[in-house]
């Protein structure tokens, strides 16, 4: 089974920065290269599972979030890994039924996220799970719709942390777990 180092030194050496996108003055963390190298995706995928496992390797979590849209990439398979249920956290007007809604700002601008009201049980603990941890705002608005729908934000697990944009100011308490801090 791969270790943690195995999918820091993947990310390392696979992800391209790509400056000046989608706007000037933005990089983007490409991460599809490691997505296309089946050992550095099995490996990073395992890595962001840990956060939903005790010390004794026991699934602690009951669903697995994912944040539009590079989120989805990753949080599916870290809710197989877990053996749990996966859900998608969308992008304003994408979902088909009643959803609760949270508008926030991000490192280039405003969004708003959704999800089904009814995609979350009551006390339900949820892990959610991204590519970036960027400002923190997308982890703070996704928080928010796990809890408006009465489960319970337990942790996060991402792959890069922008440790510069300061992201823990706006994830509070909720524990982070990251592979890589920028």
């Amino acid at each position: 089974m791969p270790d943690r180092r195995t999918a820091q030194e993947a990310l390392e050496r696979l992800t391209i920065d790509v400056p000046d996108w989608p706007q000037a003055g933005v990089t983007f963390k490409d991460i599809t290269p490691v997505l296309a190298d089946h050992h550095a995706f099995s490996a990073i995928i395992t890595a962001l599972a840990a956060a939903g496992r005790d010390d004794h390797g026991n699934v602690v979590v009951d669903k697995v979030v994912g944040m539009e849209a590079r989120g989805f990439i990753l949080a599916a398979p870290v809710a197989l890994a877990l053996g749990i249920g996966f859900v998608p956290v969308r992008k304003a007007g994408k979902l088909p039924r009643e959803a609760h809604a949270v508008s926030y700002s991000l490192e280039y601008g405003e969004a708003t996220l959704e999800v089904h009201r009814d995609a979350i049980g009551a006390g339900e603990r949820v892990l959610l799970v991204d590519d970036v941890l960027a400002t923190g705002g997308t982890v703070a608005a996704t928080r928010q719709l796990v809890e408006a729908c009465g489960g319970i934000a337990s942790g996060v697990s991402v792959l890069m942390e922008l440790g510069f944009l300061d992201p823990r100011s706006l994830t509070g308490d909720l524990p982070v777990a990251t592979l890589l801090t920028i």
